[in-house]
């Protein structure tokens, strides 16, 4: 038989092992949101696989066309590498349809 002081080590045992799954649940779960919020929640494809039915507000704003966007503001475009402007500059631009 297991005398009381052997049945407390197994249960302090025990209780170590449930808090250590306990804590690396929790710490993952955190982890998880604060990647969503800063991340992965910008993605379209994501939010529509999770069922996140709320939009960001980049969304739920009317689009801009270039024309209509004060001249201080810039553009959420990535800047584009020597090649690539002259790769546009390099191409004739479409003619118009009448």
């Amino acid at each position: 038989m297991l005398s009381a002081e052997m049945w407390q080590i197994v249960g302090l045992i025990l209780l170590v092992i449930v808090a250590t799954v306990v804590c690396a649940l929790l710490f993952m779960m955190f982890g998880w949101y604060v990647v969503w919020q800063l991340f992965l929640s910008k993605f379209k494809f994501l939010r529509e696989l999770v069922g996140d039915a709320s939009t960001p507000q980049a969304e739920s704003q009317p689009s801009q066309t270039k024309s209509e966007r004060p001249a201080g503001v810039p553009t959420r475009s990535r800047p584009r590498s020597a090649r690539q402007r002259a790769a546009a500059a390099a191409t004739p631009a479409p003619a118009p349809e009448s």
